[in-house]
């Protein structure tokens, strides 16, 4: 074992102040129905959770805490070092009815990170900043990884103006104005590529790979493209009771067609997720043959060749359901976001910190996006995942053992360390 190695084994997390932690913002939001919290962008649980971090990242952190213009909450120390900063964290918000650990826990690990250094009076080579990131998860205002998209110049000023909710109409600036954050200065947000060394974020699997394999962490090795479509069958509506099966051009039969072929795909191709996740139907009447489906497609994949192979087939269904029926099929691409490799040095660091912690050092693909995916377009960005208990995520039924929750910690803290004597 190397120096390097045995300075890290001897700096150990606090296991029991994470957990508690990590309990204390669980109440937040938390719905006493259902189980399920609610921390959606610009609820009042979003706010409180807000205000809670920032009181324990000053007052027990003893962290300089700012909320940027989109409102992305950083908490920064050691600014007087010479070297970029790394930084470290994730995100509160949720979806509705969501659960406890997806993305929270990721803010709370990345706390006990910072604190167990500064205890530890452990002198760094760069500053250490701490981020929970606005707006992660899809919500009302129809955007998703919010924060990290203004940060990285996917998204601007312009671009959050024409934002609103789609029930309220509330204007997604007021709400970044709500939370602390300054809609009118949201450019000014946008980090320069040189502004920060390395990016890391610890998050739950949110499937099941590790859970079967009885493994509590492994590297992200890439967070997976996303493609989807809004298709439209096109039938015709006619009477329920007086209309042949020779005369029929039912939409909805077609789009059932369709779907089963959709779930075909996934059984021709490796390592690729397609789901038909939203429908509706028109006219949507009992005593009415359906004249018009809308769904829409979700293709994930890490590998152009599949997403390739799979849109091959996609385009073969759809041309023999539509020749078949003698309906329309009509195809409009809704978004088509390229896989995102994570950086090999911090894969390597994961791995490293795996392997000192008696841990496989293992690698997975993302099949879900992260905020990681968006710094990658700043700096070296890394991920590492702890497992989920059954698979379960956006649900309150999402869980993850503590012990694997210790284990994951003390690798994050490990690679964190591990980062900062490496890079420059």
């Amino acid at each position: 074992m190397t120096e390097k190695q045995l300075e890290s084994k001897n700096i150990l997390i606090n296991s029991t102040r994470l957990m508690n932690r990590f309990n204390k913002i669980s109440q937040i939001g938390l719905n006493p129905l259902t189980g399920g919290i609610e921390r959606q962008l610009g609820t009042p649980g979003d706010k409180a959770a807000r205000s809670w971090l920032k009181d324990i990242w000053q007052k027990e952190l003893h962290l300089n805490v700012y909320t940027d213009a989109i409102a992305n909450l950083w908490g920064t120390y050691g600014k007087h070092l010479e070297n970029k900063p790394i930084v470290f964290g994730s995100h509160h918000d949720s979806v509705p009815n969501g659960g406890k650990y997806d993305g929270a826990l990721g803010v709370i690990i990345a706390m006990e990170a910072m604190q167990t250094i500064k205890e530890n009076n452990i002198i760094t080579r760069h500053p250490l900043e701490i981020i929970s990131f606005t707006g992660e998860e899809p919500n009302t205002y129809s955007v998703s990884t919010l924060g990290s998209k203004v940060l990285c110049g996917r998204l601007n000023k312009d671009d959050i103006f024409k934002l609103s909710d789609c029930y309220t109409k509330k204007t997604l600036a007021s709400t970044i104005d709500y939370l602390g954050g300054n809609s009118e200065k949201i450019n000014e947000a946008r980090l320069s590529r040189d502004r920060i060394t390395a990016f890391l974020e610890f998050h739950i699997e949110q499937g099941q790979r590790l859970f079967k394999k009885n493994q509590s962490v492994a590297a992200v090795s890439c967070i997976t493209g996303i493609y989807r479509e809004i298709i439209t069958i096109i039938g015709e509506a006619n009477h329920a009771g007086t209309t042949e099966a020779a005369d029929r051009r039912d939409a909805l039969c077609g789009a059932a067609e369709l779907c089963l072929a959709i779930e075909g795909i996934m059984r021709e191709c490796n390592n690729l997720s397609v789901t038909v996740g939203k429908i509706t139907v028109e006219p949507n009447s009992s005593n009415i043959i359906p004249g018009q489906v809308v769904l829409t497609l979700d293709m994930r994949t890490a590998y152009p060749d599949e997403k390739k192979k799979a849109l091959t087939l996609l385009t073969k269904f759809t041309q023999q359901i539509s020749a078949e029926r003698h309906i329309k099929i009509q195809r409009e691409l809704n978004l088509d976001q390229s896989e995102m490799p994570m950086s090999e040095n911090i894969i390597n660091s994961i791995l490293q910190a795996s392997v000192l912690e008696n841990q496989p050092a293992v690698k997975l693909v993302s099949m879900a996006g992260h905020d990681a995916a968006n710094m990658a377009r700043l700096t070296k960005s890394g991920m590492l995942f702890a497992p989920s208990v059954d698979g379960f995520s956006h649900c309150p039924q999402e869980y993850t053992h503590p012990e694997d929750i210790a284990i994951a910690a003390q690798v994050y803290l490990d690679t964190l360390l591990i980062l900062d004597k490496e890079l420059n």
